[in-house]
C-alpha cells in the first residue's frame, strides 16, 4: 500500500507555509507536495510535462485545491480531473480565499468533496487544517486504485 500523502495545490507561498506549520503543529507528519500553478497540478496528477514518468497510481490521499490559480485556475484543474475515468474517484476539497457564490456552486458541479473557505484568523485556519487532514489521512476511505491514465 502506497503513503498516503496530500497534494497542495497553492501558489501563495504564505498560505503554503502556514498550511505546512498547521499540519506540523498538529502531528499530521504525512508528505506534502507543493505544486504553485494549476499546470503543474495538472502535470502532477497525469504524469505529464515535469512529471513525465511519476507513477500515476500513487495518488494523493487528498487534493487540497485553490482556485485562484496562475495560468489554469482551480475549476479547470477540478474538471479536467472529473472527466478522466480515474479521476472522478480523486477527494478534492477545494480550499479558497474565494467567497464568490458562483465558486461555491461550480466547485460542488464539478466534483469536488468539500468547500473550504480560508479563514484568516490564524487559530481557526490551524484547527481547519487539523481536521482536514484527520479525516482525509486517517478516517477516509479512498476508492480502489485500478489501471488508468491516473
Amino acid at each position: 500500500m502506497n503513503e498516503k500523502f496530500i497534494l497542495l495545490v497553492e501558489d501563495n507561498p504564505d498560505d503554503v507555509k502556514l498550511t505546512l506549520y498547521a499540519l506540523k503543529e498538529h502531528n499530521i507528519a504525512n508528505r506534502v507536495v507543493v505544486v504553485s500553478d494549476g499546470v503543474e497540478a495538472l502535470d502532477y496528477l497525469f504524469g505529464t510535462g515535469a512529471y513525465t514518468g511519476r507513477d500515476v497510481s500513487d495518488r494523493p490521499a487528498v487534493v487540497l485545491l485553490d482556485l485562484k490559480l496562475p495560468r489554469v485556475d482551480g475549476l479547470e484543474v477540478l474538471r479536467r480531473l472529473r472527466a478522466d475515468r480515474y479521476g472522478r474517484r480523486q477527494p478534492v476539497v477545494v480550499l479558497t480565499n474565494s467567497k464568490e457564490e458562483q465558486d461555491l456552486v461550480s466547485s460542488y458541479d464539478l466534483g469536488a468533496n468539500s468547500y473550504i473557505l480560508k479563514p484568516v484568523d490564524f487559530d481557526r485556519f490551524t484547527e481547519a487544517v487539523r481536521h482536514l487532514g484527520l479525516y482525509w489521512l486517517l478516517l477516509n476511505e479512498p476508492p480502489p486504485t485500478g489501471s488508468g491514465t491516473l
